[in-house]
């Protein structure tokens, strides 16, 4: 009976493993910083840009009937922070410090306003007018004066990065800015002002017509 004769296994030699290793540490590092350590490697091959979007195309028409009284600029600084359960931050995780600025609009709205919102006098001196109270339009990012001032990212989140649609994406924070820009105009006197700003219009267009007297009043 023959038996059979046993080969003896090949190992890899310790130190291959550890080149191997620190090839793929540093290949993933590398590509993580984003070759930020390398000055002038990204623009190696150089880069174009070409905007070939399509025309605009108008979905719809609104009519508005309302008066745009007042405006207020807001800045806020968003510091979004994401953890992981059981990671250090530096393996899993992001923080975003985002300045952020915007506008909000406040506007009366004048179509609202119908035949017994407003009151004549006989000789046509004296006008009392109704309106409702002003209100606050939608919060509008501006992109040209909104910017990241600080990201951290853990290494997984990086090599994420690198198989993402949209590595930047800063939809979050944007969104988050949004938020505190509308409810910092809320707690602000924006509306106040829009309402002062429509009675001083109301009455010097009213006096132009010849009223001597022009009252305001606003209310639901």
């Amino acid at each position: 009976m023959t038996t059979p004769i046993e080969r003896p296994s090949r190992r890899v030699p310790g130190w291959v493993k550890a080149v191997t290793a620190v090839v793929l540490v540093l290949a993933v590092l590398f590509a993580g910083i984003g070759l930020a350590v390398l000055p002038g490697i990204k623009d190696l091959f150089g880069t174009e840009t070409h905007d070939r979007t399509g025309p605009a195309l108008l979905k719809s028409v609104q009519d508005l009937h309302r008066y745009e009284a007042a405006v207020g600029t807001f800045q806020v600084v968003v510091d979004l922070e994401k953890d992981a359960k059981f990671l250090p931050d530096a393996i899993r995780g992001t923080r975003t410090l985002y300045v952020g600025t915007g506008t909000v609009d406040a506007y009366v709205d004048l179509g609202a306003v119908g035949d017994r919102d407003v009151t004549v006098n006989g000789d046509r001196t004296s006008a009392t007018l109704r309106l409702p109270h002003a209100r606050l339009g939608k919060a509008a990012l501006d992109p040209d004066h909104s910017y990241a001032v600080a990201k951290q990212r853990g290494l997984l989140d990086r090599l994420g990065d690198l198989f993402s649609d949209n590595p930047d994406s800063e939809h979050a924070v944007q969104q988050l800015a949004v938020r505190h820009i509308g409810d910092a105009a809320k707690d602000s006197e924006l509306t106040a002002r829009a309402e002062t700003n429509t009675t001083a219009m109301l009455q010097g267009l009213l006096t132009s017509l010849g009223f001597r007297e022009v009252h305001v009043v606003y209310g639901p």
